[in-house]
């Protein structure tokens, strides 16, 4: 596969819903397979992790809103960023998951870093990928 030898960048938005899931993990996978960076079953589970955490815990009580992600392909590893503008990742006590997103994603990604940006609330979800 090419390797780039330069950061290339993948952003997308859409609205933070389940329809969206497949598409953008998609769209990633399809562009870390471009780049010959990460490896794309442990990149398909880890945004559609983070992606469904944004969808089912960023926008409640009938909120709706956005979700951000910029991938970023460097010489030897892919950065996925995650990003919703809405109430921060809480528990939710009615979210239909098992709680384990987080942990699933810890397990496949080299690093995940999770942030409460200052400007624009929400969660920011970084996590990078390497070459197995």
């Amino acid at each position: 596969m090419p390797r780039t030898t330069e950061i290339e960048r993948l952003e997308l938005r859409t609205d933070a819903t389940p329809a969206a899931v497949p598409g953008i993990r998609r769209a990633v996978v399809d562009f870390a397979e471009l780049h010959g960076v990460g490896v794309p079953p442990d990149v398909a589970l880890a945004v559609s992790e983070a992606i469904t955490n944004a969808v089912l815990h960023a926008y409640r009580n009938g909120a709706t809103g956005d979700v951000r992600v910029v991938a970023c392909a460097e010489p030897d590893r892919l950065v996925v960023v995650v990003r919703d503008y809405g109430c921060g990742m809480r528990p939710n006590p009615e979210s239909p998951g098992l709680g384990l997103g987080l942990a699933v994603i810890g397990q496949v990604a080299a690093e995940l870093n999770i942030e409460r940006p200052d400007e624009g609330g929400g969660t920011r979800l970084r996590m990078c990928f390497v070459n197995a």
